[in-house]
């Protein structure tokens, strides 16, 4: 069980400020909703935390685990599993050699897909032999989901994973979300941009603007007008 806190942190890309002394927590057994419009800092929240861009000032811990300085495949070998907005799945490799990419992190013994992935998504076990990028959008979604769950993550960290998914597929995901939490007891942190899928999931959320947090509360506060303003394109 392992608790992911953010204290007081600043992102810059070159002069530019992209977060602006954030704070969040995801705890165990519970999913974390960030939302916010396009261009508020969601996405760089997210690659602070997996280490993909360095922050500038303040603090990120899994646990006691001080993780500033530690390199992207650190954060992974210490439990950050890691959904990127897009999939970016590799097109050309085969389901099967797509979920071995997540061997990466692991030790040899530990380096066998578990059953739970194709329990929580079966499509993939039929298609094992297709090439990634033959997959439907979807069931991309559902593979780049399933290698992060290779990895055996303590947090997985999920980057807009309903982006121009059908509904049906959504409501797997929202299921496999789930099941992640109540089951295994796993810390999820979710970045979304669909309302009613956060807030039927969440345990509570944060939303930002302008490179701040502006709101925290249980997921009933997205109906809040003073919380929707911010949502509002």
């Amino acid at each position: 069980m392992t608790t992911l806190t953010v204290e007081n942190i600043n992102l810059h890309y070159g002069a530019a400020q992209a977060l602006r002394s954030v704070s969040i927590e995801a705890k165990p057994n519970a999913i974390t909703s960030v939302l916010g419009r396009n261009g508020v800092g969601k996405s760089s929240l997210l690659r602070a935390v997996t280490g993909t861009h360095p922050i500038s000032s303040g603090t990120i811990r899994l646990d006691d685990a001080e993780l500033r300085k530690s390199p992207p495949y650190a954060r992974a070998r210490l439990g950050i599993g890691y959904v990127p907005q897009g999939r970016e799945i590799f097109p050309l490799l085969t389901v099967r050699e797509n979920l071995y990419t997540g061997y990466a992190p692991l030790k040899v013994k530990d380096r066998t897909i578990p059953d739970t992935i194709f329990e929580l998504f079966p499509v993939l076990k039929t298609m094992l032999s297709r090439r990634g990028g033959d997959l439907s959008g979807g069931q991309q979604q559902q593979l780049a989901i399933g290698r992060a769950l290779v990895t055996r993550p303590k947090v997985l960290v999920l980057d807009e994973p309903t982006e121009g998914i059908q509904p049906s597929i959504i409501k797997d995901i929202g299921r496999a979300l789930q099941f992640l939490r109540d089951e295994l007891g796993m810390t999820i942190l979710l970045v979304e941009q669909y309302l009613d899928f956060c807030r039927e999931l969440s345990d509570h959320i944060y939303v930002m603007d302008r490179g701040e947090i502006m709101h925290s509360g249980p997921a009933s506060d997205l109906d809040n007008p003073q919380v929707k303003r911010h949502l509002m394109v």
